[in-house]
């Protein structure tokens, strides 16, 4: 397993770095279906298990890939997938660039000022993740320590208002964060649980704290000016979530403990 998550995170980071000379597109549904209109999904595919590349490096997957998909389905629309900076996403989605933003987004005052949330569909859990040897014990030991976040990301948000920007060290994702948390470059990383769990599992030597930073609920961000999106997206998500297939996917990807 440690041999699969190292793979995973290896080409997260290769594409990572392929990815800053801009955006990449990946469509899910089926493209025989030329007449089905087009919804846009804007993502930053380095957040396993929500959003991240399959093994082959080509395809998104991941909670939020599949939700959307479902979505999609129900309102007989082809899915297609923009992977970007995670700190762009709110602005892409305000400008039309995508239709609706699936990325572990939390729902925050400050970002429902400039977009709709849909339905809240996970809880998130932001927690610290340290080396084996760290003198990090909790939240309460913070201070005074270098932080590295994922840019843009409610961890980048809370960190930086608590400790200040001095304190706090962006990344563009996760992988990179917690390689600069390796090297020594940054003395904890703070980020989503599930996605800790997985760079913890795929890098010796590292643990998540058994402490809380914060709590969130995730949901899918649409632009204030396309009501008549949200109202569908919201339709479609609760009669998933009736269903079962929302929680069907998450189990899919995080196994109860």
């Amino acid at each position: 397993m440690k041999k699969l998550f190292a793979l995973i995170l290896a080409i997260l980071m290769v594409a990572s770095l392929a990815a800053c000379s801009g955006d990449t597109e990946t469509e899910t549904a089926d493209t025989n279906d030329t007449t089905a209109e087009e919804l846009i999904m804007g993502t930053n595919a380095y957040f396993p298990p929500y959003e991240y590349y399959d093994a082959d490096g080509t395809t998104i997957v991941g909670i939020d890939a599949e939700i959307a998909q479902a979505v999609a389905d129900k309102l007989g629309m082809k899915l297609t997938i923009k992977d970007m900076d995670f700190d762009s996403l709110l602005t892409a989605v305000q400008t039309g660039s995508v239709d609706i933003v699936f990325a572990g987004l939390t729902v925050t005052e400050e970002r429902q000022q400039a977009v709709d949330f849909t339905v809240t569909y996970a809880t998130g859990i932001q927690v610290i993740i340290v080396p084996n040897d760290s003198d990090i014990a909790s939240v309460d030991d913070l201070a005074g320590k270098t932080i590295g976040v994922q840019a843009g990301t409610t961890g980048d948000i809370y960190c930086t208002g608590d400790y200040g920007q001095d304190s706090v060290k962006q990344f563009q994702n996760g992988a990179l964060a917690v390689a600069a948390l390796q090297n020594g470059q940054v003395d904890c990383v703070v980020i989503d649980n599930e996605p800790a769990k997985s760079f913890v599992e795929a890098n010796e030597g590292l643990k998540i704290l058994d402490t809380e930073y914060i709590t969130e609920d995730y949901a899918a961000a649409i632009s204030k000016d396309n009501a008549d999106l949200t109202t569908k997206v919201n339709n479609a998500m609760e009669e998933l979530k009736a269903d079962g297939t929302i929680d069907a996917i998450i189990a899919k990807y995080i196994k109860a403990e």
